[in-house]
C-alpha cells in the first residue's frame, strides 16, 4: 500500500496540518485505522496537560509513588526481607531469591 502525504484540519485550533507518507505508514504498523484529529502542537500540549510523557507511553502514565513494603522472614532460609504486601499468618513469604526458586 502507498501512502500519499495528506493535509487534515486540527479539531482543537482548526489549523491545516501535513500526515506525512512516513506518519501513516507509522500508524499502519501499529494498527492505527483512525487518523489523527490534532496537529502535532495541540498533540504535545494535550499530552502535557494530562501529564503524559512525550514517548507515548500511553494511557496517562503519571510516575508511580513509592510503593509501601512490610518487613517479613522468608519461609525458605529464613532471611529477614521487605514484601510489597502485607504478609498473612499461615501464609509462606519468600524473599526474591527464594521466590525465584519456588516460582520455576
Amino acid at each position: 500500500m502507498s501512502f500519499t502525504d495528506k493535509t487534515l484540519q486540527c479539531v482543537d485550533c482548526n489549523g491545516s496540518f501535513t500526515f506525512s507518507a512516513s506518519e501513516q505508514e507509522l500508524f499502519a504498523s501499529k494498527g492505527y485505522t483512525n487518523e489523527p484529529k490534532r496537529c502535532p502542537e495541540c498533540r504535545a500540549a494535550r499530552r502535557q496537560q494530562r501529564g503524559d510523557s512525550p514517548a507515548g507511553n500511553g494511557g496517562g502514565y503519571q510516575a508511580r509513588t513509592q510503593r509501601e513494603m512490610f518487613p517479613a522472614v522468608c519461609a525458605s532460609c529464613g532471611k529477614d526481607t521487605q514484601v510489597p504486601f502485607e504478609p498473612r499468618t499461615g501464609r509462606p513469604v519468600y524473599c526474591s531469591a527464594c521466590y525465584a526458586k519456588v516460582r520455576r
